[in-house]
């Protein structure tokens, strides 16, 4: 199998003003591209592996497996977690599912706005379903890959890598997190979990 750079669902400045266009056209084109580029890489390599039964750096292989496979993914659903018509807050089953497991959107909005800050150094905010204990979760991952439970399912993610907003917000994450929830897609985040839970 050969991974493909998804197209972006709309225009580079679609989602300005909270996300400007050369950002967008940078992270998508060349930072998403080269973790797809990454992960064929692996996957070839790990082909050729096997093939000559010569397993002396799959450890190395494995790792860029893991680390451009998850980054190529994340930003899959990064660009589809925004529209340019975003923001405001969740309705129906994704509304009562929030405020079951964390008391209210305000209390939600504040925890994953708080954990996704808090990432050390670069990496993600993610609300998953965890279908082990049918409840949604804030999670954080450092890189793409590191701090994950096994099994849960990404439904909205931020990225936190300075190059996904130093240009507008240079080192301001907290002001980026805040401008990003103009942009939450939550009727692509809801199908997301009614997927999620009927697994």
């Amino acid at each position: 199998m050969v991974y493909t750079l998804p197209e972006l669902p709309y225009p580079y400045d679609a989602l300005e003003p909270y996300y400007d266009q050369e950002t967008v056209r940078i992270h998508h084109d060349l930072h998403h591209k080269g973790y797809v580029d990454g992960l064929n890489n692996a996957a070839a390599k790990l082909t050729e592996a096997r093939a000559a039964g010569d397993y002396s750096l799959i450890k190395h292989w494995e790792r860029e497996l893991a680390f451009h496979g998850a980054g190529h993914i994340l930003h899959s659903l990064f660009w589809e977690n925004m529209s340019p018509s975003g923001g405001g807050a969740p309705q129906g089953v994704l509304a009562q599912q929030i405020e079951q497991d964390f008391g209210s959107f305000a209390d939600f909005k504040k925890h994953f706005s708080a954990a996704t800050v808090a990432v050390e150094g670069s990496g993600w905010g993610l609300l998953v379903w965890n279908p082990h204990a049918d409840r949604l979760e804030i999670m954080t991952a450092e890189k793409h890959q590191d701090l994950a439970i096994w099994g849960v399912t990404p439904l909205l993610v931020c990225d936190v890598w300075e190059h996904a907003y130093y240009l507008k917000y240079q080192n301001k994450r907290a002001a980026w997190v805040e401008a990003w929830w103009n942009l939450v897609n939550w009727p692509d985040v809801e199908t997301r979990l009614t997927k999620a839970r009927n697994k």
